[in-house]
């Protein structure tokens, strides 16, 4: 009789929802994968968020914000602040996802091909025209029926009927947000939660915008060396400025929760 031990059988996707690739922080669970798998997963669907340091900093704060990073499918490592600080807490070098670096996989993937794939949602019309600009000189199918104005939301949970009504009537396969960081998180996890079919949602507004030029252009080289926040501090001083001065309760925050939510 064979007396051997007969290897266990593994689960994929098991493996796939290992720690290996993820690592929690502030009690929100980060892909750590490549750019690339991070792409391709957001393309299958569901909620995907890309926090910034300022947003991250006022996780305690703001309730909404919190829900969405915490119910997202999809957790990019954007920061270079928060992935700096890991490490210098932790000793772990964190791989970094910029939503840059994935918008730029997502637009060149094939599933955005067709015409109706993809819509956009934007906080005015000309950021949306400079938008749709900007996709057609590179070569990428789009047409105004696309893009959706987003309203100036109040503060709180988000309700747009109107967007809802939008997203129904097109049903694409990817819908962009490119709102600012902190309001387009509970736009996208409004989607998810009222949608009866479930796309690629992806809030990645600043990247957009650095695309577009709605937000000083950031070079590959400068993204990968963390230094597009002062990009934006040295274009728009007065608006960046406090904003990434504020964010720098977030060394506080993690150094004393690390991996544990700041709020029960």
């Amino acid at each position: 009789m064979n007396t051997q031990p007969q290897p266990k059988l593994v689960n994929p996707r098991s493996v796939e929802r290992s720690d290996v690739f993820h690592r929690t922080i502030l009690g929100v669970r980060f892909f750590t994968g490549s750019s690339e798998e991070a792409a391709r997963r957001g393309l299958e669907g569901g909620l995907v968020v890309v926090p910034s340091a300022p947003a991250l900093a006022e996780i305690i704060r703001d309730r909404e914000y919190r829900e969405a990073a915490k119910g997202a499918d999809l957790v990019l490592t954007d920061s270079g602040f928060m992935v700096l600080l890991w490490w210098l807490l932790k000793r772990e070098w964190l791989p970094r996802t910029s939503g840059l670096r994935y918008i730029k996989l997502l637009l060149a993937a094939p599933q955005l091909s067709a015409p109706s794939a993809a819509v956009w949602i934007m906080p005015s019309l000309a950021s949306a025209r400079r938008c749709l600009r900007w996709l057609e000189s590179n070569g990428h199918p789009a047409s105004f029926d696309q893009f959706y104005i987003a309203p100036n939301y109040p503060a709180g949970p988000v309700n747009d009927v109107e967007l809802l009504t939008f997203m129904r009537e097109r049903r694409p396969s990817q819908i962009f947000l490119g709102l600012g960081g902190g309001t387009q998180e509970k736009v996208g996890l409004y989607l998810k939660r009222n949608l009866d079919f479930l796309p690629g949602i992806h809030c990645i507004g600043a990247a957009i915008g650095f695309l577009t030029g709605d937000q000083v252009h950031i070079p590959d080289w400068a993204d990968r060396l963390l230094l597009g926040w002062l990009f934006r501090c040295a274009d728009q001083p007065t608006r960046f400025v406090p904003r990434y001065w504020r964010s720098g309760k977030l060394a506080v925050m993690m150094w004393k929760y690390r991996e544990l939510s700041p709020v029960k």
